[in-house]
């Protein structure tokens, strides 16, 4: 074959398909699996994914799902990467979270990052974190001029900030050199708290403290626009970015108003987020939250150079279990890549074990060393923007954007960030999307691995020193595994008490290969519960009802096939009740005539949590 000057014809002996043949295909295979699709399109429709923020992951894209030109690396509106390098220079900024109140133990953990990989330092000050006036001590043989210090102390951050000047001083470190994020946040803390009392003065400390930091520290950031609370909250992705737009362009107007100009205003801003295990979503939102940014500075009037958003993204607390948190280690790895792909600046690895209490010294060199292995086992940094030119990503980032600015409108017509705090428009909204992904995560459509999938009874729980407790107050704080944990629990408490756990006996009707399938689920089901199986097969009811009395559960469940029910599924259930079982359930979904005998039915995509609940309530496990 004769290859052209132009490259290789790698498709130049195939016919042109088209996308709608594609989809008559689509239609056939579901029409075989028993579906019903309209036409093609619907078809394609069908295998698509819902995602939040009404926005719909579809089975196929191409170049015409492409949207308009995101731009180069580098340059405006910065979907690409706020940097023309990219990160293939230097990598993302590897920066460790530090929260123990004891100043000498956060000194020997701080040093032990920077001496092990870490750039930077994030520290949580004041309240009942560290104290202001112990950070000297924290940063013993920190070489300021070389480390990026990150302060995180809610109000207290003029202290703070004070304290960090006066160790500049101390040590001789140049104003030209100093490199830090003071992290006055009034709005961030508004929304933790629910005290807007204090707001104005703190909205005049932080232009103040900005002023300063623009005519003297070029290196210094004084305010972070923390977009955690939200996250933290359960906002979806869109919520996060439209509350850190509502919250950048807020801290933008006080800062131009106290006298910076809008470029020195957009140099104070460091912008936080929030990556978790959905690394396509994560991907799409640092980008998409760069070119909502862009477009903030450029109606400001702001010179290009000056547009690019600051990012330092922070594996997610939301996803985070206090149950089989090894499995967090894998969660924090595809957080950390979609954070690098994305583009961050600064990537924050929490540590594994942070549900159970203060992070040991294993947890914390793990998360380090994620960073390192992405990094320069990898190689994650040297290409710059890698997931550039995916239709789904750039697809995803387009949609994404305009969900958030749409969001962001919303706060604005509200009177700001503030005023939509105040009058619980935030709260409302979150509130609102974090109900609707409970009964996803209580159904288990959103499953979470270790915890309402595949639990381990017989783990040994992390014993950790409890963490410090945060502001508390406005937002509330959730995790996906919350309710699954109550419910573990509970269990704990009842084999604390007992000696043994909450017991549930399964009845394998026939052989394996008719009930394995359903016995399996039902055991993961109930376990998630904590509550304990046993199994007995076969098809004999005084059998079944011989190995129950000797089982010492209280409730059954009948596992098999369709067939094998409507033949023994009646008499199962009318032995195992002779025998004592107060409830008689049967894995999979009711038909039109259910056995007699059988009180309830479990099945996939039906509500976990309160099947267990009811359970446990059943059993006599307290609440």
């Amino acid at each position: 074959m004769t290859v052209p000057p132009e490259g290789l014809p790698l498709a130049a002996e195939f016919p042109a398909a088209h996308r709608e043949q594609w989809q008559t295909l689509v239609e056939g295979v579901l029409r075989k699996a028993g579906a019903q699709p309209e036409d093609g399109a619907a078809a394609e429709h069908a295998l698509g994914t819902a995602l939040q923020d009404g926005l719909r992951a579809r089975p196929l894209y191409t170049a015409e799902d492409a949207p308009a030109d995101p731009g180069l690396p580098g340059f405006p509106p910065f979907v690409r990467g706020a940097r023309p390098q990219g990160a293939t220079v230097s990598g993302w900024d590897v920066r460790q979270r530090h929260s123990d109140p004891d100043p000498r133990r956060t000194n020997q953990a701080a040093l032990a990052d920077l001496e092990h990989g870490g750039g930077s330092l994030w520290l949580e000050l004041g309240g009942a974190g560290l104290p202001v006036t112990a950070l000297g001590e924290a940063l013993t043989g920190v070489y300021l001029d070389l480390a990026s210090v990150v302060l995180d102390a809610g109000a207290e951050f003029p202290a703070a900030a004070e304290q960090l000047f006066a160790l500049y001083r101390e040590r001789e470190v140049s104003p030209g050199s100093a490199v830090a994020t003071l992290g006055a946040d009034p709005l961030g803390l508004q929304a933790r708290t629910g005290d807007a009392a204090r707001t104005d003065a703190l909205l005049a400390e932080a232009a103040a403290l900005a002023t300063r930091c623009a005519e003297g520290f070029p290196g210094v950031r004084a305010l972070a626009v923390d977009a955690l609370p939200y996250h933290g909250a359960g906002a979806s992705p869109a919520q996060e970015l439209g509350a850190s737009l509502a919250t950048g362009v807020a801290y933008l107007r006080t800062l131009t108003a106290a006298g910076l100009s809008v470029d020195a205003a957009l140099g104070q801003l460091e912008f936080r987020f929030a990556a978790d295990a959905d690394q396509f979503l994560t991907i799409a939102k640092l980008r998409a939250a760069r070119r909502l940014w862009a477009r903030v500075a450029e109606a400001s009037g702001a010179t290009p150079a000056a547009s690019a958003q600051r990012q330092h993204a922070v594996t997610s607390d939301v996803m985070m279990t206090a149950r089989d948190p090894w499995v967090n280690m894998l969660r924090t790895t595809i957080a950390c890549l979609a954070a690098g792909v994305g583009g961050a600046d600064a990537v924050t690895v929490l540590p594994f074990d942070t549900a159970a209490g203060l992070p040991d010294a294993f947890a914390r060199r793990i998360a380090r060393n994620t960073q390192a292995i992405l990094l320069e086992e990898s190689h994650l940094a040297r290409v710059v923007d890698p997931a550039g030119g995916s239709w789904y990503v750039e697809r995803l980032t387009d949609e994404l954007a305009h969900a958030a600015w749409a969001w962001f409108q919303e706060i604005e017509r509200a009177g700001g960030l503030r005023a939509a705090l105040e009058s619980g428009l935030v709260e409302e909204r979150i509130a609102a999307t974090w109900a609707e992904r409970s009964v996803r995560l209580a159904k288990r459509r959103e499953p979470i691995t270790g915890v309402s999938e595949f639990p381990n009874l017989g783990e040994q729980a992390l014993v950790r020193e409890p963490a410090p407790a945060g502001p508390g107050g406005g937002l509330p704080t959730v995790r996906r595994a919350e309710a699954y944990e109550a419910l573990r629990d509970r269990s704990d408490a009842h084999l604390a008490a007992t000696g043994g756990r909450p017991a549930l006996f399964l009845a394998s009707i026939g052989t394996a290969s008719a009930h394995t399938a359903r016995t399996t689920f039902a055991a993961n089901l109930f376990q998630a519960g904590g509550i304990a199986t046993t199994a007995h097969e076969g098809t004999d009811p005084a059998a079944f009802a011989e190995a129950f009395a000797a089982s010492g559960a209280a409730v059954a469940c009948l596992c098999s096939s369709d067939a094998l029910y409507g033949e023994h599924a009646e008499a199962v259930a009318g032995a195992l009740r002779a025998a004592g079982a107060r409830r008689v359930l049967l894995a999979g979904r009711p038909g039109e005539n259910p056995p007699a005998g059988v009180d309830g039915f479990v099945f996939a995509g039906g509500d976990a949590v309160a099947v267990l609940t009811s359970l446990l309530d059943q059993i006599g496990v307290a609440r």
